[in-house]
């Protein structure tokens, strides 16, 4: 799933362009961004926008990796390999 400090109307559009088969939800009063470290301090560059931050959890909930986004197109390759690494440890 994925969240940003959209209006839903804009998600819903910006998923349907892209063709995510996931949820994007809308956190337009920033309190998922605050918890999660995504929300921007007021001196920062671009405030309304919230960092690229990707948190990996487990059926249980817990955060089993977090990773500050940095190279977009290599991203998904990079958690799709963690989750394989963290299945076969587990099955092992």
């Amino acid at each position: 799933m994925g969240v940003s400090f959209d209006p839903p109307e804009v998600l819903q559009d910006f998923a349907e362009q892209h063709g995510f088969p996931f949820l994007l939800l809308s956190d337009q009063d920033m309190t998922v961004g605050e918890l999660y470290e995504t929300k921007r301090s007021a001196e920062e560059n671009h405030p309304d926008y919230a960092k690229r931050r990707t948190y990996l959890i487990d059926p249980e909930g817990r955060i089993v990796r977090a990773y500050r986004v940095t190279d977009i197109p290599a991203h998904p390759g990079q958690v799709l390999e963690d989750i394989r690494s963290i299945r076969a440890a587990s099955s092992g």
